[in-house]
């Protein structure tokens, strides 16, 4: 089983949405059984809370349902649970290298590293925008997912 972390800021907005665009990429290839998907923030301001309306509209539209995920925080563990740990930013990149177990800092990624065509490198939070930045985060975590997988299959299926 390949474990893949999807890590934001407060777990309400880009990582939910990158864990249910790509567990519903894994589902659609029928890998569920081999690839499995949690999202976690740096911060634990929205612990227990379910994705920002916002980020589950706009999901929605496109067919992706976030509405049985919760925020929950990023702890040190993770790093041994999971084989991918993909920071949505560079701060959050920082906070995560901050608390990475000793030996396990090849698991955590900058997620967009995963698309080379992106026309970014961090995940832009779209939390205090309107709706387009909440479609813009989509086109990015669609793409990254794809390039993500292929990864995960060249590396370990």
């Amino acid at each position: 089983m390949v474990k893949v972390l999807f890590v934001c800021l407060g777990n309400i907005c880009r990582s939910p949405t990158a864990q249910g665009v790509f567990r519903d990429l894994v589902k659609q290839k029928g890998l569920q059984d081999h690839i499995q998907t949690d999202s976690a923030g740096t911060g634990d301001w929205h612990v227990g809370k379910e994705p920002d309306k916002r980020a589950q509209a706009a999901a929605k539209v496109r067919g992706y349902d976030l509405s049985d995920l919760r925020a929950r925080q990023a702890k040190p563990i993770d790093f041994k649970e999971f084989d991918y740990v993909l920071a949505m930013d560079r701060s959050n990149y920082a906070q995560l290298q901050q608390i990475c177990l000793p030996g396990y800092e090849d698991r955590l990624h900058m997620f967009l590293g995963f698309d080379p065509n992106s026309p970014e490198e961090e995940v832009p939070d779209p939390y205090y925008g309107g709706p387009a930045g909440f479609d813009y985060v989509l086109d990015l975590v669609e793409e990254a997912s794809n390039g993500l997988l292929r990864d995960i299959e060249r590396n370990y299926l």
